[in-house]
C-alpha cells in the first residue's frame, strides 16, 4: 500500500512540476514571418506576453491550477500512512483524499485554460477576417506582386518577352 502512495506522490509532484513548466513557458504560440525559404523568423509567445481578456483568464486559471497543486502535493505528503505528521489512519485518510479532491481541481483548472487558449488561437487561425495571422502570407502576395511587376519596363506598359540566353554577357559565370 506505501508504494502505491509514494507512486501516487511522485506522479502528483511529477504533475505539478509539470504545471509549472508548461505556465511559465513561452511556447504557448508559435507564428511564422517567412519571407522566403531560407529566412525564417519564429515568433513565440507565451501567457505572459499579451494582455488580452483571455490570456488574462487563461492565466489567472494556470495560476490557480499551480496553487491547488502545490497545496494538493502537501496534502498527500500529509496524507501518507508512511510519514508521522497527520494524525491517525482515519484522519490520514480523508487528507488523502483531500488532496486526490485538489489534484482534479487543479488538472480541471490547467484543462480549462488550456482549452480556452487553443480554442481562441485555431478560431482566429480559421478567421479570414483576422489578418495578424497572416502576415506572412500577406507579405509573400506583396512580394509575388512586385516580382511580376518588374516585367514591366518604365512607362511602356506592356510586357517585353525576355530571351533566355540573351540576358546574360561574356562574363556570366555557372
Amino acid at each position: 500500500m506505501s508504494r502505491a502512495q509514494i507512486s501516487a506522490l511522485v506522479f502528483g509532484v511529477g504533475g505539478f512540476g509539470a504545471l509549472v513548466a508548461a505556465t511559465a513557458s513561452n511556447e504557448w504560440k508559435v507564428t511564422t514571418r517567412a519571407s522566403s525559404v531560407i529566412t525564417a523568423t519564429w515568433v513565440y509567445q507565451g501567457l505572459w506576453m499579451n494582455c488580452a481578456g483571455y490570456i488574462q483568464a487563461c492565466r489567472g486559471l494556470m495560476i490557480a491550477a499551480v496553487s491547488l497543486g502545490f497545496f494538493g502535493s502537501i496534502f498527500a505528503l500529509f496524507g501518507m500512512k508512511c510519514t508521522k505528521v497527520g494524525g491517525s489512519d482515519k484522519a490520514k485518510a480523508k487528507i488523502a483524499c483531500l488532496a486526490g479532491i485538489v489534484f482534479i481541481l487543479s488538472g480541471l483548472c490547467s484543462m480549462t485554460g488550456c482549452s480556452l487558449y487553443a480554442n481562441k488561437i485555431t478560431t482566429e487561425f480559421f478567421d479570414p477576417l483576422y489578418v495578424e495571422q497572416k502576415m506572412g502570407y500577406a507579405y509573400n502576395g506583396a512580394t509575388s506582386v512586385m516580382s511580376s511587376r518588374t516585367k514591366y519596363h518604365a512607362g511602356e506598359g506592356d510586357v517585353k518577352p525576355t530571351n533566355p540566353s540573351k540576358q546574360f554577357d561574356k562574363n556570366a559565370y555557372v
